[in-house]
């Protein structure tokens, strides 16, 4: 590997890591707080930072008139019903399961491309999503088909994850278009700007000030996580990488963020790794990857 090129590796190894442990900081946040106001205060930390690029980068410029109703819709299903979804998922959810869960969007954006954009599947990425599918059912029923037989699927936060990852597969078809015409710092700004405030409008409506207060040690360091390292740097490591290096490279580093997640969990909040986990993540992993495979 080129000395010239061990950077934007790092920067993509340092982004999924960080992506990988932020639902468990979500969910010791979401132990102290409600949902709506650990998404308020993250995004209020974060948001200065990815200004900051933007400007450093010189890219800072106002939507079009006709952009905002765009951003705006763009902004609330990836940020404010998004993480809203994963936030109130993880009050019941593993973070090990949320992190398996999560990383099913490609499958959920390869079967949108299909359906809306047209765009070509394969033999190989259709077996791919079953696979996937499989996978979540053996992590989020712990290997216990039995119980799946009888109804008995997962908790109420494994099926907000679940729409979450649908959730994010329509907001990454609908944010093509916004990356052809803005680079993708921008975009992100804009996008995380919008969320925000509106997000904003229902911490405030209502009356979640006084939470913030609520918040522990242990519960503050959580949310600076969020904010400053999952919201802020992780996301400008992400974009140098990608400006970097091959799309197809650069996102084979996301097939390490439920690994990390599922380390960190144990490590963090005592989550038993059992082998169902294992084994259902890799097959998972295996079908992401055949979704995601060229040629």
């Amino acid at each position: 590997m080129p000395k010239t090129k061990l950077l934007p590796y790092l920067e993509a190894l340092f982004a999924v890591v960080v992506w990988g442990a932020s639902f468990i900081a979500t969910k010791i946040a979401v132990g102290q707080i409600s949902p709506v106001s650990v998404v308020w205060l993250r995004f209020a930390m974060g948001l200065p930072i990815l200004f900051f690029a933007v400007l450093m980068r010189r890219q800072f410029a106002l939507p079009q008139k006709s952009e905002w109703l765009y951003f705006a819709l763009l902004g609330f299903l990836g940020i404010s019903f998004h993480q809203w979804l994963q936030s109130n998922g993880l009050i019941t959810a593993q973070a090990t399961t949320t992190a398996w869960i999560v990383a099913t969007t490609p499958a959920f954006i390869a079967i949108l491309g299909y359906l809306v954009l047209k765009e070509k599947l394969t033999l190989i990425q259709s077996f791919g999503i079953v696979l996937a599918m499989l996978g979540v059912l053996v992590v989020v029923g712990k290997g216990d088909f039995a119980s799946l037989a009888v109804g008995k699927f997962g908790t109420i936060g494994d099926f907000l994850i679940l729409i979450s990852a649908v959730n994010w597969a329509v907001f990454s078809i609908l944010s093509r278009r916004g990356l052809r015409d803005h680079p993708s710092t921008r975009l992100t700004f804009w996008v995380m700007t919008i969320g925000w405030l509106i997000t904003s409008a229902a911490f405030f409506a209502q009356g979640k000030t006084a939470e913030l207060a609520l918040l522990d040690a242990r519960g503050w360091w959580a949310m600076i996580y969020l904010g400053i390292f999952t919201t802020g740097l992780a996301y400008i490591a992400w974009f140098d990488a990608l400006a970097q290096l091959p799309a197809a490279q650069t996102g084979a580093f996301l097939f390490l963020e439920p690994p990390s997640s599922m380390i960190v969990a144990a490590i963090v909040l005592n989550e038993q790794v059992t082998p169902a986990s294992i084994a259902g993540g890799a097959v998972i992993l295996f079908g992401v990857w055949l979704v995601n495979r060229q040629g």
